[in-house]
């Protein structure tokens, strides 16, 4: 019958309902936090009554969680324990909950904790005593495992090694007191053998022929955990099984594994918070069985906010299939249950694998080959779905430049025209051409327009080149027009061509900031990508060296497929181009392209490349600076070091990062090391 006493009886006075109910790792007698509500402070104690010959909650920061657990419980769920009805409610749950499996369907006799119509007043609370555990004395005489007994462990793929490593020994005798404390004496036979788990102070017996299974003596920790001590400080994979012998099936086929005392039992959180940290994946592998099913399932919703998932086993979940030791039992193996785990994550990142198969490389399929739409002497710079970077100071020439490009990609396909030394792909498709200006005026951008046009040999101004002025613009706007304004142009006319968007740093609020730079320029590749164009970026910075400033202009460096600066020449009529990266290739063996205004012409026009020699003087001079930046932060370095540094500061491939430092020890702007060791130090700069 299910009543008070019943449960008081069947939950060890009530503690056994609290462990259930109140996470954490706390003990009877110390203080604790509460987990039912947001406790900062260690004010909650679970204390044993023995006026009541119950166990008690005191909650010293908030006594409407002191009481019972009759009292917590109905607190819990919302129920009145002081109502005859909820009362019987709460006694139907702690029996639910902790699988009592306490008749309910003989008539339930209810005794109110406190009588509702006379309830006294409140009596001062005894202080909580700490009623510590009586360790069951025992003794064991262990013997070498018999031949039978070893087969036993290898059906399952538990080798001897593992027995040993994890404590586990073949017991001939076993000695120690029942609850009553009365002792008694059991000896291992062919056809029931007995087996221990060794702990620090306590021992779980193991008789898996007998009917009764499990014992226990000595010492039982408040949270007993089997393999835990055994587990490395990294990992990817830990799965919780319901019983020592899974761990050690798991752990002899190269998995970690652990186990608490049962699969009822309660899995504290905090331990598992604390593997978090170690393992990528915490996987609950309990029993196929009804028990094993619906605790996996519990444990998992409870410990969901942790990340831990389960894992549900082929097996038919009979008393001989049920759990993992019997799936290597019947001839599975350490394959058949990492494809299983594979299955699991295939499940569990279902979405994710969709999205990204369209991103997957098919060598045997090899992609369409991206077209070079802007080149210098054959070395491509723009190219479809990338971005092109072209900075400098004010009054470089950038603008003339860029309407140089422009002018190549809308130009009259009867006629030649000069586009400043670069290559450009004529757009004999009509795709469109578009041109966002974030700086200059509509009256100057006009102007320009009128110069494109002029460079084009074009009468007129084509459908498919857009030009817009964003300065009346927010910069968030700016950027939505953008976007939006190439998709619906990308479906007019059958792709773009080109985007230039003169003056990116003013698509967001400050260049210097990290995560707006990043965003910008990540969205910016995703778009050039997609409608498979080059996009021009135009930075109005003037280049430290090799190197763009600012974060918006380390990103712009990192993403683009080539950077190009616009500077003066010493003669300041003189614009240069020079190539600051190359993704294919070395910068510093792109030519230097010069432009000067023609007055008679009306327009900017090319006056050919700089002599061989100022090329190499140039090469020079950049890698002369580069090796003082290097060289600042530490006096000597390996070739290999070096080399990373400069693949680092430039961001160049290896190769030419080894180009690099085979001409900086010509021109002997780092030396060997006088010591004759193999580092290199700074040279006569």
């Amino acid at each position: 019958m299910l009543s008070k006493d019943t449960l008081l009886k069947r939950t060890n006075n009530g503690l056994e309902v609290f462990r259930h109910y109140i996470s954490g790792q706390w003990r009877v007698g110390r203080n604790f936090l509460n987990p039912l509500y947001g406790d900062s402070r260690a004010s909650c104690n679970i204390y044993y009554d023995r006026r009541s010959q119950s166990y008690r909650m005191k909650d010293f920061g908030n006594d409407t969680y002191s009481g019972d657990y009759f009292d917590i419980v109905g607190k819990i769920k919302g129920l009145d324990c002081n109502s005859p009805k909820d009362f019987v409610e709460i006694l139907k749950t702690i029996n639910s909950d902790l699988s009592l499996g306490i008749d309910e369907n003989d008539e339930i006799f209810v005794a109110l904790a406190t009588p509702p119509a006379d309830k006294p007043q409140k009596q001062p609370e005894t202080p909580p005593v700490p009623t510590p555990k009586k360790a069951k004395p025992y003794s064991t005489v262990q013997q070498s495992f018999s031949a039978k007994e070893t087969e036993f462990w290898r059906q399952y793929g538990i080798l001897p090694e593992t027995l040993k490593a994890y404590k586990v020994f073949s017991l001939r005798e076993f000695q120690s007191e029942n609850s009553e404390g009365k002792p008694f004496t059991l000896r291992s036979t062919d056809n029931e053998p007995m087996f221990g788990y060794q702990s620090k102070k306590c021992i779980k017996i193991y008789r898996p022929l007998s009917e009764i299974r499990f014992l226990y003596s000595g010492t039982m920790p408040d949270n007993y955990c089997f393999g835990l001590e055994m587990l490395p400080a990294k990992g990817d994979t830990l799965f919780i099984t319901g019983g020592e012998k899974d761990v050690l099936s798991l752990v002899s086929h190269g998995f970690h594994a652990i186990c608490f005392n049962s699969e009822t039992s309660n899995i504290p959180p905090t331990i598992v918070k604390k593997l978090s940290y170690c393992f990528k994946h915490i996987i609950l592998l309990y029993d196929m069985d009804k028990t094993g099913l619906e605790s996996s399932a519990k444990h998992t919703k409870q410990l969901s906010d942790l990340g831990v998932k389960r894992l549900v086993l082929p097996l038919a979940g009979t008393k001989q299939e049920k759990d993992i030791s019997d799936f290597f039992r019947i001839g599975k193996t350490k394959h058949d249950f990492t494809q299983l785990f594979i299955e699991f994550l295939n499940d569990l990142y279902s979405e994710t694998m969709a999205i990204l198969k369209p991103c997957e490389i098919d060598f045997n399929n090899p992609p369409v080959r991206s077209e070079m739409l802007i080149s210098i002497n054959d070395v491509p710079l723009g190219t479809q779905g990338n971005l092109l970077g072209i900075t400098g100071g004010e009054g470089t020439g950038k603008s003339n430049y860029v309407g140089a490009l422009i002018a190549g990609t809308v130009r009259n396909a009867d006629f030649s025209i000069d586009t400043l030394g670069t290559t450009i792909l004529p757009n004999s498709a009509n795709r469109a051409v578009l041109l966002y200006d974030t700086e200059q005026s509509e009256i100057q951008l006009y102007k320009n327009i009128a110069s494109i046009l002029k460079r084009s040999k074009s009468d007129k101004m084509p459908d498919y080149f857009k030009a817009y002025c964003l300065t009346s613009m927010s910069r968030k706007e700016r950027m939505q027009a953008i976007v939006q304004s190439m998709d619906k142009f990308y479906y007019q006319f059958g792709g773009i061509q080109m985007v230039v968007i003169d003056g990116i740093a003013d698509l967001v609020r400050c260049a210097n900031d990290e995560a707006e730079s990043i965003g910008m320029i990540d969205e910016l590749y995703r778009l050039a990508g997609i409608y498979k164009t080059c996009i021009v970026c135009v930075l109005h910075f003037i280049p430290n060296g090799m190197k763009l400033r600012g974060h918006l202009g380390s990103e712009l460096q990192r993403k683009a497929a080539a950077i190009l600066s616009i500077e003066k020449d010493e003669l300041p009529q003189i614009s240069v181009v020079k190539a600051l990266k190359v993704r294919d290739g070395s910068p510093l063996d792109v030519p230097l392209v010069q432009f000067s205004w023609n007055r008679e012409l009306g327009m900017h026009t090319y006056t050919g490349e700089k002599p061989k020699e100022e090329k190499e003087k140039r090469k020079e001079v950049e890698l002369a600076g580069v090796a003082k930046a290097v060289f600042a932060k530490q006096r000597f370095f390996t070739y290999t070091g070096l080399c990373e540094q400069i693949q680092r500061v430039l961001d160049v491939k290896e190769r030419t990062a080894k180009s690099y430092i085979k001409f900086m020890r010509e021109k002997e702007i780092i030396l060997c090391d006088p010591a004759g060791s193999s580092c290199f130090v700074i040279g006569n700069i």
